[in-house]
C-alpha cells in the first residue's frame, strides 16, 4: 500500500511522572492570548517571561496556529520549549486540532525524535464540549496531519517527519482511559487521511485506473474487506457505457472498483459510498489550459477520500454495512476519444447527451451510483472534484453539499463539524432542472455558464433512483497549492474525516 501507518507511540502520565522514562528533546505547551497575558505558570517562570517578553513586542500572540520556540539552556530537562498559540478558551477540537497542526513544522525542521506536550491546568474542566475523547482526538489529528509532507522522488526524498515517541501530561489522570481511546481513533483517523493524501499526490503516470484497482485490493486483503473490479471487458460486457466513455481515449483503461464491508449482516441498510476516480484529466476533446494542468493528478480526490475511509472502517469494524464504488478513467485526447455530441447509454439505461467532454466526472459517477445501487446501497454519498463552479461560490475552503434529503444532509453536516471541516448546503431547487433538459437524450452533461456546481449535482441526483443521496463537490477543496495549517501543498484528503464521523455517528444510532 502507498501509506502504512504513522510510526508512532504515544504515552499518557500525571505532571508528577512526566520524563520518567528519559528526557524529551522538545516540551509543547499550548500559550493563548489569555495564558500569554495571565501571569500563570505556563511551563517554567524564566521561559513563560520570555515568551511574555515577545508577546508585548508584539512577535507573539498566541492566536491559533502561532508557535514560538525557546532553548531552555538547562532550565528544563528538555533542550527546546515550544508554546503553541490556541486563542480559544474554552478549547474546541477544532481550536485544538488547529493548535497542534501548527508543531509539525517546527518538529520537522528540528528533527525532534521525542516529544512531551504539557496540557494546561484543568485543561479538562476548559473544554467547550464536555468530551475528553474528542478532545484528545484532534490533538493528535492536527498533530499527524501537520507532519504530512506530499512525496517527492527527487534525490533528497520526501521531507520526513522523525517524531517517534510522544507524552501527553494530563492534570486529569482519572480520564487518561477516554484520552487514550480518542488518541487511538485521532491516530486511524490521520492516517486514513494522510493514506488519502498519498493517492492523490501519486503521479498519473504511476496511478493509472488499473494500479489505483491494484491499490483497492491491497486495501481490501490488508484489512479483511471483499473487492470486486471490473476491467474493461467487464464494464462493457455490464453496459458501463459512461465509464468506457470517458475511458476510451486512453490507453490506460478504465476500471470499476468496490470495495464491501459487511459490518451487520443482519441489517436490510447499506451505506454506499462513491468516489470520482478520474486519475488525470485532459478534458479530453475539450481540452483544458495547459497552464496548472499538472494540479489534474488530483481528479481522483473523490477515489483517494473514500479509500481513506475504507482504511479506517476496516481498522475499526464498525457494525454498519457500507460498499464503495470508485469509477476509475484517464480523460485523454486522442482518436479514439468520445467527442461533443455524442449519445451514451449508461448502467442505469439513461442516456446522456454529450456538450463537453471536461465534464466527465458525472457521467463516471452516473455509473458509479448505478453500481452502488446494484451492490445493494440503499442510501448514497458521492465525493467529487465535480467542478470549477463550486470555488467561484465557496472559494477553497468550503465543500459543497448538495441532497435530497434535507434529514439525512443535516446529520452528515453534524458531523463535518465535529471533524472540523467546512461544508456548506447548496440548493436543488426543482427549477434547476431545466439546466439538465436534452433534445436528443434524457439528459445532457452540461447546464451551460451558470449555476453550474448545482447543474453537476442534478446530473448526479438523476441517477440515485431517489434514493437519499448527497453530493460533495470538492473541487476547490481536494488541493492546496501552498500549505496552509495542518494542509501541506498538494492533496488534502478532505472529506476523509467528515464520512468517518458520519459513519461512526450512523453505528452508534443504528446500534
Amino acid at each position: 500500500m502507498l501509506w502504512t501507518d504513522w510510526s508512532l507511540k504515544w504515552t499518557t502520565k500525571g505532571p508528577s511522572s512526566r520524563g520518567s522514562q528519559g528526557s524529551a528533546e522538545i516540551v509543547i505547551a499550548l500559550a493563548g492570548h489569555r495564558a500569554v497575558n495571565e501571569d500563570g505558570l505556563i511551563l517554567h517562570p524564566t521561559l513563560d517571561q520570555a515568551l511574555r517578553e515577545r508577546a508585548q513586542r508584539g512577535i507573539y500572540h498566541g492566536k491559533t496556529g502561532e508557535s514560538l520556540l525557546l532553548s531552555t539552556f538547562g532550565l528544563l530537562s528538555e533542550s527546546y520549549a515550544l508554546y503553541v498559540g490556541c486563542d480559544q478558551v474554552p478549547y474546541t477540537s477544532k481550536a485544538l486540532r488547529e493548535a497542534a497542526g501548527s508543531v509539525g513544522k517546527t518538529l520537522l525542521e528540528y528533527r525532534i525524535r521525542k516529544a512531551v506536550f504539557v496540557l494546561p491546568a484543568e485543561f479538562v474542566e476548559s473544554l467547550a464540549e464536555p468530551d475528553v475523547r474528542a478532545a484528545s482526538q484532534a490533538l493528535m489529528e492536527g498533530l499527524l496531519l501537520g507532519l504530512y509532507r506530499r512525496n517527492s522522488r527527487s534525490k533528497q526524498g520526501r521531507e520526513l517527519a522523525d517524531l517517534s515517541e510522544i507524552e501527553f501530561v494530563l492534570e486529569s489522570e482519572q480520564r487518561t482511559d477516554e484520552w487514550n481511546a480518542g488518541l487511538q481513533l485521532g491516530y486511524e483517523t490521520a492516517n486514513a487521511a494522510c493514506y488519502a493524501r498519498e493517492l492523490t499526490n501519486e503521479p498519473a503516470n504511476l496511478l493509472t485506473p488499473e494500479r489505483l484497482a491494484d491499490e483497492a485490493r491491497s486495501l481490501a486483503r490488508k484489512y479483511g474487506l471483499e473487492c470486486l473490479i471490473y476491467d474493461e471487458n467487464d464494464a462493457a460486457q455490464e453496459g458501463m457505457g459512461g465509464l468506457l466513455a470517458v475511458g476510451q481515449g486512453s490507453v490506460n483503461p478504465p476500471r470499476m472498483i468496490v470495495i464491501r464491508h459487511r459490518g451487520n449482516p443482519e441489517s436490510s441498510e447499506t451505506l454506499g459510498l462513491i468516489g470520482k476516480g478520474v486519475t488525470f484529466d485532459t478534458g479530453g476533446i475539450s481540452i483544458k489550459k495547459a497552464a496548472g494542468m499538472e494540479e489534474m493528478i488530483s481528479d481522483m480526490g473523490g477515489a483517494a477520500a473514500i479509500m481513506g475511509a475504507m482504511r479506517a472502517i476496516g481498522e475499526r469494524k464498525p457494525a454498519l454495512n457500507v460498499v464503495a464504488v470508485i469509477p476509475a478513467a484517464e480523460n485523454m485526447p486522442s482518436g479514439n476519444a468520445y467527442k461533443p455530441g455524442d449519445v451514451l447509454t449508461t448502467y442505469s439505461g439513461k442516456t446522456v447527451e454529450v456538450l463537453n467532454t471536461d465534464a466527465e466526472g458525472r457521467i463516471v459517477l452516473a455509473d458509479g451510483l448505478a453500481t452502488a445501487l446494484r451492490q445493494g446501497a440503499t442510501k448514497l454519498i458521492d465525493v467529487a472534484t465535480l467542478t470549477g463552479a463550486v470555488m467561484h461560490a465557496l472559494g477553497d475552503l468550503t465543500t459543497g453539499a448538495f441532497t435530497n434529503d434535507e434529514a439525512m444532509l443535516e446529520s452528515f453536516l453534524k458531523s463535518a463539524r465535529r471533524a472540523g471541516e467546512y461544508v456548506w448546503p447548496l440548493p436543488t431547487y426543482p427549477e434547476y432542472q431545466r439546466l439538465l433538459k436534452s433534445d436528443v437524450a434524457d439528459v445532457k452533461n452540461h447546464g451551460g455558464s451558470w449555476a453550474g456546481a448545482i447543474a453537476g449535482a442534478l446530473f448526479v441526483n438523476a441517477f440515485s433512483e431517489a434514493r437519499p443521496w448527497i453530493h460533495l463537490d470538492i473541487g476547490g477543496t481536494a488541493w492546496m497549492w501552498s500549505d496552509r495549517g495542518f494542509e501541506s501543498k498538494g492533496g488534502t484528503g478532505v472529506m476523509v474525516r467528515s464520512l468517518l464521523e458520519y459513519i461512526w455517528s450512523e453505528t452508534n444510532s443504528q446500534n
